[in-house]
């Protein structure tokens, strides 16, 4: 007779362990190696901390600073040809069936490792157990699946514990969370939310809107949106055993300024996103505004893709799409003239070696402009630009 563990328990006994078990990964994985070591949004106090080290050596056999590593350049190198995991690059198939080989190919770039890896534990046991010891780690936990819940039940949860992470974190979140879902805020990558109840996969989920603010120990934005990984961060907080670093900002409004000044520039920088997304929909009221008098000098494929186009800069679409496009615009010189100001606008956050005072010019001179358009959503966003507050 196989032995039959030293927990006899039903089949929805031995799931619920399963679910049970791999949750805790999960929570290790979004807690530990994400939010705590890649981004530093949060301090662990050394209980949790140890014990998500050690639950990853037994179910995951991951390495910290490869982790981290590998995370910070997918940051770092988005949807590009050196991003380890781009479904936009690689194909959405690629990454998520075999997302692990591709973390497996990239943990053997040592120049991923030595740029990227910095910060990452180098203490005694990373180095004399938990880094050479890997495959020891999964070895044990497999003997303790076995000891605990019988060879075949046993057996079987230790694969799924094997195969969760190399799924859900590898494969969906690198691959459907570049690639389908819902978007809050427009950043440079493909990055998705692809469900607001971040409960299964820790609330990495919510994969937008931590490419919007990656170093937030927070992922959800909204107020139907649920991460159960800061609830974890909260109930640890409470005991002692975390402090959170940096949250995403929560747009600011005060009164109006009568000047654009350099408070003025820093909240615009710090609340982007939401300036953007209140940009967004000011092109959206124009272009219902100008729907019907488009309706004669363009086509019904044209005047249906023009909203979201809107959304997306012409060097982003395909080469007919963006020539459409341009076409398009150039019936109306009011949609025109914003999506050019919408580009400027973009410039005063994007990468530049431009000073402040040099930024804090190219604001104030936008806004003049916005006020002296003759267009009243131009007018009344200006207004909103001057109440944005750090």
């Amino acid at each position: 007779m196989l032995f039959s563990g030293t927990f006899d328990l039903p089949w929805w006994g031995h799931a619920l362990v399963a679910l049970a078990l791999t949750h805790v990964t999960i929570a290790a994985v979004t807690i530990y190696l994400h939010r705590h070591q890649a981004h530093r949004a949060l301090e662990l106090g050394p209980l949790p901390s140890h014990f998500f080290r050690f639950w990853l050596w037994l179910t995951t056999g991951m390495v910290t600073r490869e982790w981290a590593a590998i995370h910070r350049k997918h940051h770092a190198r988005c949807e590009t040809a050196d991003d380890p995991h781009s479904p936009q690059v690689l194909g959405l198939g690629r990454v998520l069936w075999g997302g692990v080989f591709l973390y497996v190919k990239e943990s053997r770039n040592a120049q991923t490792l030595i740029r990227y890896g910095h910060g990452t534990p180098d203490d005694w046991l990373e180095r004399q157990l938990y880094t050479p010891g890997q495959k020891l780690g999964i070895l044990l936990m497999l003997a303790l699946d076995l000891f605990l819940f019988g060879l075949v039940p046993g057996a079987l949860i230790w694969g799924l514990q094997m195969a969760w992470i190399p799924f859900w974190a590898a494969g969906v979140i690198n691959g459907v969370g570049h690639f389908w879902g819902y978007r809050h805020f427009a950043c440079a990558d493909a990055s998705t939310n692809i469900l607001p109840w971040g409960i299964l996969i820790g609330g990495e989920e919510l994969h937008n809107n931590h490419h919007a603010y990656p170093t937030s120990a927070r992922l959800s934005s909204r107020w139907y949106e649920f991460d159960i990984g800061w609830l974890y961060i909260r109930l640890l907080a409470l005991l002692g055993q975390a402090r959170v670093k940096k949250v995403a900002p929560r747009p600011r409004l005060t009164a109006p300024r009568p000047t654009i000044d350099l408070e003025t520039l820093q909240a615009v920088i710090l609340h982007r996103y939401d300036v953007m997304a209140k940009y967004l929909q000011s092109l959206r009221q124009i272009h219902r505004e100008e729907a019907e008098r488009l309706k004669a000098s363009l086509d019904a494929g044209s005047r249906k893709a023009l909203k979201r186009w809107l959304a997306r800069d012409a060097a982003e679409l395909p080469e007919p799409e963006r020539r459409r496009y341009v076409a398009a615009l150039e019936k109306s010189q009011r949609l025109s003239l914003l999506v050019e100001m919408r580009r400027e606008l973009a410039a005063l956050w994007q990468r530049s070696t431009a000073t402040h005072e040099e930024l804090l010019a190219r604001l104030q001179d936008w806004c003049r402009r916005a006020e002296a358009s003759g267009i009243r959503q131009l007018e009344e966003f200006s207004l909103r630009l001057r109440r944005y507050a750090v």
